[in-house]
């Protein structure tokens, strides 16, 4: 999609983008799950609004509750995306010894990252604690149940397939960038959640044939998925993806019925 029109970011510093997300834990059994929340200006709890999770990619994880902010809350602190489009927004941190989603990395064969995804199976002890969280979130009395969001980069854009599979009835619209699913899931959420899905034409960390796949996946099960490929971006792709004037319109243009 190039030249395309991009949202123009006022100057924050990562201290401001600090200081606007409230600092959460969650516990869920033996498992915390830190996370930063970002409520509307002049939020009113008698009123309902639309919920929105972003999950990080693996860089990201750990305990200290602030690597999970390094991209993308930009745009979520855009003054014409909240006023127009008032949302409590999520950035949960997944733990350094664990992974958003059931998969496998491999590098055995050709030396580059192979990533086997899984049909089924338990979720991981960060999903388990993250399909918790959202359970959680939905009994706010301030949470529109019928506009709930999610979207990811890189692990979190797995994550994000994943969560779809085991809360399709959730999510009113979801976004991936760089991820990726095993393609017998599409099935499951392919008629029941509309996606967007970006990816890098360059992206040699998590290969555009993961995000290829899926696209047909979701197609050849009756879906139709949005599908952005940036032909220069490695695996950065989340900086155009981001920078998209549509994201956020897009996903408040579905609500569940």
């Amino acid at each position: 999609m190039l030249g395309a029109l991009y949202l123009a970011f006022p100057f924050f510093t990562q201290a401001q983008v600090n200081s606007s997300f409230d600092r959460g834990s969650f516990i869920n059994k033996a498992d915390t799950l830190p996370y930063r929340i970002l409520f509307p200006k002049k939020f009113n709890p008698a009123q309902k609004y639309a919920l929105i999770f972003v999950l990080r990619g693996a860089g990201e994880r750990g305990n200290n509750n602030d690597a999970q902010l390094a991209y993308g809350p930009k745009l979520f602190l855009n003054d014409t995306i909240r006023q127009k489009y008032p949302a409590i927004v999520v950035y949960p941190q997944c733990p350094a010894n664990s992974y958003w989603s059931n998969v496998k990395m491999d590098t055995s064969v050709t030396g580059k990252r192979q990533f086997h995804f899984q049909e089924g199976g338990e979720p991981t002890r960060a999903m388990s604690a993250l399909v918790a969280l959202v359970d959680q979130m939905l009994d706010k009395p301030y949470i529109n149940k019928k506009q709930v969001y999610i979207g990811g980069l890189s692990m979190g854009g797995m994550g994000t397939f994943e969560i779809l599979r085991r809360k399709p009835k959730v999510f009113a619209a979801a976004f991936s960038i760089c991820g990726g699913d095993n393609t017998n899931n599409a099935s499951i959420y392919a008629k029941k959640v509309p996606m967007w899905i970006f990816h890098g034409g360059k992206d040699n960390v998590v290969p555009i044939d993961h995000s290829d796949v899926m696209v047909a996946a979701l197609k050849e099960a009756g879906a139709e998925p949005k599908y952005t490929i940036y032909s220069n971006d490695g695996h950065n792709s989340w900086d155009d993806a981001f920078a998209e004037p549509e994201l956020v319109p897009w996903l408040f243009s579905h609500s569940k019925k």
